[in-house]
């Protein structure tokens, strides 16, 4: 939380993605009230007509790292945000899938690549926007790629020529940094936690506008 708040106290209980902007009920289109349910601590919007509250959850974001003859994929984003940005081909989770089959078909679209997962590589909590990666190490099936719809461009990148000043977002900056050090330091790549915390009103593609906490190396 920003600790320049004067509603340091009222702050903490809005979620991410801002229980004020829940106007309707998603079942039954009544209006909602802004209360904290018996029983909780957390500011909810709360359908005035059937009673049913609205809970946010956290978003997953799935990618895979691609190590292929000692470099790594990145794609140059065409979508917005981040725009002409570099990134690894990763995206939001669905419904049905599984993290590891939702960072196989990113990969996929974004980069027109079918890939192996070896192992878990990092997740990376992001509070402030109410997300959570993981990353996936893998390797290329076929040494086949191109840009998908999203993508304008895919190169691989030697350790020493990733583009950290043109990355997407902190997490593509935390990831890739963790990675690099990793390989440089014993050519084995651990598993990685920590908590990305993005300084409040602060753009996705302001990669440098955060601290890394919690850091756990396995």
């Amino acid at each position: 939380m920003d600790s320049s708040s004067d509603h340091s106290s009222a702050s903490s209980l809005h979620s991410p993605g801002d229980v004020q902007n829940v106007k309707f009920c998603q079942w039954c289109g009544g209006p909602t009230k802004h209360e904290i349910p018996e029983g909780e601590e957390r500011l909810r919007a709360v359908c005035a007509s059937c009673g049913k509250i609205a809970y946010q959850n956290p978003k997953m974001v799935v990618g895979c790292l691609i190590e292929h003859d000692n470099k790594v994929l990145l794609c140059k984003r065409k979508i917005e945000p981040s725009y002409g940005l570099w990134t690894l081909p990763a995206g939001y989770l669905e419904i049905g899938e599984s993290a590891m089959e939702g960072a196989i078909r990113e990969t996929r679209e974004e980069a027109n690549a079918d890939v192996e997962v070896i192992s878990p590589f990092a997740q990376l909590d992001i509070p402030l926007i109410g997300q959570t990666y993981i990353i996936f190490l893998a390797r290329l099936k076929k040494p086949h790629f191109s840009p998908g719809p999203e993508s304008s461009e895919c190169q691989l990148f030697s350790l020493n020529e990733i583009p950290f000043t043109s990355l997407s977002f902190s997490s593509m900056v935390v990831t890739l940094s963790m990675y690099v050090e990793d390989m440089k330091a014993g050519g084995k790549p651990k598993f990685h936690y920590g908590t990305i915390n993005k300084r409040p009103g602060t753009s996705p593609s302001d990669i440098h506008a955060y601290t890394l906490d919690h850091h756990i190396q396995l």
